[in-house]
């Protein structure tokens, strides 16, 4: 295999372990989708080292050593892009795939969202959906549904508009808290506290926290610490943004 070639199988290797560490895969199966990747276009052994926002990736092919860097800058959750990869890999060990082709399949990859307006009545459905699995009664679902879309409006107006994430949290759980404290000012349900616990479940950050432990327990503790100090940021921006409601409200359950 000529340097030229190496360099360039090396650069593509990089890349995908670079997507998958910024929509949010584990850092094991970064690890391992880079080295199967890498055998399958013909490099010898591929080894990786991740921190919390950076990857160094070095190739190996008949003693000659390639090495690069690669920040990460994180862009959310995106499964569809992570299985998109996922598929890449198996096309390639499965031969269909050389360096050419792989290279022409990462420049068409783009991550997939789900519209605005398919997402904002789902989130409030599901928020709705977990008052009732609470015990709330319909008048206190339906302010649930209410404020929790609401929230999410403008999670994604902020997000649009490329605030800090932590601000994001903060004003999304604000709005969203407010809201839901109608039950509170006007005598429309038995449950009003339901409403204002429900509505703010969609900023939990479940996944962030998965896969921090997943990674703590599998042996990369730095990135896995990352993760939960950034899942934690979360947290408490938006209990900052619930308390601070509450406040506004005059109510303290």
């Amino acid at each position: 295999m000529y340097a030229e070639t190496q360099n360039d199988i090396t650069r593509q290797v990089v890349r995908v372990a670079q997507l998958l560490l910024a929509y949010g895969a584990e850092s094991d199966l970064v690890e391992e989708i880079s080295q199967r990747l890498g055998k399958a276009l013909g490099l010898a052994s591929v080894e990786l080292s991740i921190s919390s926002n950076a990857l160094v990736l070095t190739s190996l092919v008949h003693g000659r050593c390639i090495t690069t860097t690669r920040r990460i800058r994180e862009h959310g959750i995106n499964m569809t892009l992570i299985c998109e990869l996922q598929r890449l890999c198996l096309l390639a060990e499965k031969g269909l795939y050389g360096p050419n082709e792989v290279r022409r399949r990462l420049a068409r990859i783009a991550p997939k969202t789900y519209p605005a307006h398919l997402v904002i009545p789902m989130i409030g459905l599901s928020c709705g959906s977990f008052c009732h699995l609470f015990g709330g009664d319909l008048a206190a679902c339906l302010i649930t549904a209410f404020a929790s879309s609401i929230g999410m409006i403008v999670r994604l107006l902020l997000a649009r508009s490329h605030f800090n994430l932590l601000v994001t949290f903060a004003a999304t759980a604000f709005v969203t808290n407010i809201l839901s404290q109608i039950g509170y000012r006007w005598p429309l349900t038995q449950t009003p506290e339901l409403a204002m616990a429900a509505s703010v479940l969609m900023l939990v950050p479940g996944f962030p926290m998965i896969n921090a432990i997943s990674d703590m327990v599998k042996g990369h503790m730095n990135v896995g610490i990352s993760r939960w100090g950034q899942a934690s940021l979360l947290t408490l921006a938006s209990v900052i943004g619930i308390t601070c409601a509450m406040q506004l409200g005059g109510i303290f359950l």
